[in-house]
């Protein structure tokens, strides 16, 4: 069995079983939280077959496999006889700062329920596609079902996120998505939706009365609250009372705190970061494409992409719309030109096919194997596919195109622009693809003559 080769291998390699801290995956990367980062062999990780690249970004060591990475993980948690949820027992001298904590949340917290996320989300682009072509008809029965299969995990996404942050902060799954409950219980969400009210009031305090479906925020910080609740309540609760009452103390301060406090000061946040990528927007959108096109490449090198994933879900929850996420998709457009660029840059059959399966991937929308496996190798490459999503994505922010339901960045997810932005997006991806083809082309020489500067950039980026 090739998976529980190469995981014992990893193992092995990031310094054992008893090295490993925490582990769990995205889509296309093992993550591990180590207790010592020097014990990495980090030549003999990348020379594993099933490795397409490895990093050490923010004291999180990232280990990219690709679309398989579930099966590699699932042989891994085996090894290391964990369900998803390692124990932390040892203590570890190693601290981090601020950003790989907040990393390690969001990567944590969004990583297992993406294939919902991005299943819900293809379902309604879909959807959307066909509706705006006339093909099916919004009122029948046939929609409606559909509409309920796609939009059910982002209605209800509270519950999701409360399952998989209560693992990324240790505390009891089901007290977590008792607290996601309380957000999405119809008292409290009908009363939203009317407008009459602002707010409730529970033993003489202000409730304030909020809309939490579809919300991000809010939820994961209820739940980081939950976790220092629930171990306060044990601590002081007797041994022979434990089994019943912490729970019961746990919810009774702990949803209270969670609508008066965290929910509320979740929604500011949210508000407060969708009004400052507006404000981007609004300065000028020529320096929001820029920005946020051109980094974007970057941010998935480094695994940090994860962290637009919540900005985009609160501005869906917030405005029903956003404008982050056609930057994505064109930021992978640009990833696959570039790629098959270098296509005709490559000698070999064999690399070629390589090449040509990370161009297809890159298009279907999983980009590590396209950027580990061909772009970072070449300097010139790499900048020629953040110039190109630059380009596009500054031409989309120009024309406002907006997107108004998540769905991954892929060409399939062309049908959710199907309306008054579908001649802006083909122009984009014409302008991805094409003018990072171009760039590529042009600036890249033969292998041959690249070969030691690649050798170094790859030696800079590990």
């Amino acid at each position: 069995m090739k998976e529980k080769e190469t995981v014992k291998k990893i193992i092995e390699n990031v310094g054992g079983k008893e090295n490993i801290k925490k582990a769990w995956h995205c889509m296309t990367r093992l993550r591990f939280d180590l207790y010592d980062d020097s014990l990495i062999k980090h030549d003999q990780v990348k020379q594993l077959k099933a490795v397409i690249g490895e990093q050490l970004q923010s004291d999180q060591y990232q280990i990219i496999i690709g679309t398989n990475v579930q099966n590699y993980y699932a042989v891994l948690a085996e090894e290391l006889g964990i369900d998803g949820e390692p124990e932390d027992d040892k203590e570890t001298t190693k601290k981090k700062g601020p950003f790989s904590r907040l990393l390690d949340v969001v990567s944590g917290v969004f990583g297992p329920i993406v294939p919902a996320i991005a299943g819900a989300g293809m379902i309604k682009g879909i959807i959307a596609g066909l509706i705006a072509l006339k093909v099916l008809s919004a009122e029948t029965e046939t929609v409606k079902i559909l509409d309920l299969i796609s939009s059910g995990v982002f209605y209800f996404l509270p519950f999701f996120l409360a399952a998989s942050a209560a693992k990324i902060f240790k505390t009891n799954q089901y007290l977590a998505i008792a607290i996601a409950g309380g957000f999405m219980y119809p008292t409290l969400i009908d009363a939203a939706k009317l407008g009459e009210i602002s707010q409730f009031h529970f033993i003489g305090l202000p409730l304030p009365v909020y809309n939490y479906s579809g919300t991000v925020i809010p939820t994961i910080l209820s739940v980081w609250a939950l976790s220092h609740i629930y171990k306060w309540v044990d601590r002081y609760m007797p041994s022979i009372l434990k089994t019943v009452f912490t729970p019961t103390v746990t919810l009774f301060i702990a949803i209270p705190f969670a609508l008066i406090v965290t929910g509320p000061v979740g929604e500011y946040v949210g508000e407060g970061i969708g009004f400052i990528v507006q404000t981007l927007f609004d300065i000028s959108p020529i320096l929001a494409g820029v920005v946020m096109g051109g980094t974007r490449p970057i941010e998935i090198v480094f695994g940090m992409h994860h962290a637009i994933t919540p900005i985009a879900l609160q501005n869906f929850a917030d405005k029903g719309y956003d404008m982050l996420m056609p930057m994505m998709f064109m930021t992978n457009m640009a990833i696959a030109g570039a790629t098959f660029a270098m296509f005709f840059k490559a000698k070999s059959k064999t690399e070629k096919s390589i090449i040509f399966s990370a161009v297809i991937s890159a298009v279907l929308g999983i980009t590590e194997p396209a950027l580990f496996g061909v772009l970072i190798k070449n300097r010139k490459a790499f900048i020629a596919c953040s110039i190109g999503s630059a380009l596009a994505s500054t031409f989309f922010a120009t024309m406002g195109v907006r997107i108004y339901g998540y769905i991954l960045s892929s060409i399939v997810s062309l049908v959710a622009y199907v309306g008054p932005y579908f001649p802006y997006a083909l122009i984009g991806i014409a302008i991805a693809i094409g003018g990072s083809f171009a760039l590529t082309f042009i600036l890249v020489k033969k292998a041959s003559q690249n070969a030691s500067q690649e050798d170094q950039f790859v030696e800079k980026i590990g």
